[in-house]
């Protein structure tokens, strides 16, 4: 199985030349499974559509800003339940599209759950993401026991290895009153290597000094042996090479072998 994640910048900027290196690195991507931030779809525009075509089953969130921009998940194979959890934990996340998106992919192996995860974004609200996190761990937690199933949550996290919030994921930090532990693919296949997805080398990154440089994540839930159910064979970053960078965002992607 192939996971990819990215926020593609919803349409800003020279919108057809970002569309035509999307539509061709997806191509050349060939993932299954596809967790996308900050896309728009609202009566005018289907993002998604535009970039992948009819190949993928997909589905949106409802949470969405004024422009239509929210999250979406894509899978080449059928879809079951969809969840889609709010966010807005605190009156401090304002009009921001916050929402998490969990999605029964239906792979040929057996069941994935996938959570599209999508916190606050500021720089000052590690509170926020540590509070919708432990929300979005609850929810999976009681979806993997009702229907067992392998977990993967990816997305822009919106924080750094670092921080409260993913240090929680990993199992290094305990949240209102709380642990569980997912390994990351990057960590898992880059061990001495930092996860860099949102840096100022991208041409397209326009928030100056910025503190958090990685901020894209894929995570896999642990079983009781302590290791990931979904065994990471690699992970690496995408939309990244000079003349081919359509976001602000590189993007991750991540092969499993299938259990």
């Amino acid at each position: 199985m192939r996971l990819a994640t990215l926020n593609v910048w919803g349409v800003r900027g020279d919108w057809p030349a970002r569309l035509a290196l999307f539509r061709k690195g997806f191509q050349q991507l060939n993932a299954d499974v596809l967790t996308l931030q900050e896309t728009v779809f609202n009566a005018d525009v289907d993002q998604v559509m535009e970039m992948l075509g009819p190949e993928y089953h997909v589905v949106h969130s409802s949470e969405r800003e004024y422009d239509g921009s929210g999250i979406s998940t894509a899978s080449r194979w059928p879809i079951g339940d969809v969840l889609e959890l709010d966010l807005n934990v605190t009156d401090r996340t304002g009009d921001f599209a916050c929402t998490a998106l969990l999605t029964e992919v239906l792979a040929p192996f057996g069941r994935v759950w996938v959570a599209n995860h999508f916190p606050d974004y500021q720089v000052d609200h590690e509170r926020e993401r540590c509070a919708q996190t432990v929300l979005v761990a609850r929810k999976l937690e009681q979806l993997v026991s009702d229907s067992p199933g392998h977990v993967v949550v990816a997305g822009d996290l919106d924080a750094d290895d670092a921080a409260d919030s993913l240090r929680f994921w990993t199992g290094r930090h305990v949240v209102d009153n709380l642990s569980v532990c997912y390994r990351s693919a990057w960590q898992a296949t880059h061990p001495h290597e930092p996860l860099e997805t949102f840096v100022p080398e991208n041409p397209l990154f326009v928030d100056g000094d910025w503190p958090y440089r990685g901020l894209d994540h894929i995570l896999v839930r642990c079983g009781a042996d302590g290791r990931p159910t979904l065994p990471i064979q690699s992970c690496r970053r995408t939309f990244d090479q000079p003349g081919e960078i359509p976001s602000d965002h590189y993007g991750l992607a991540a092969d499993f072998e299938e259990r």
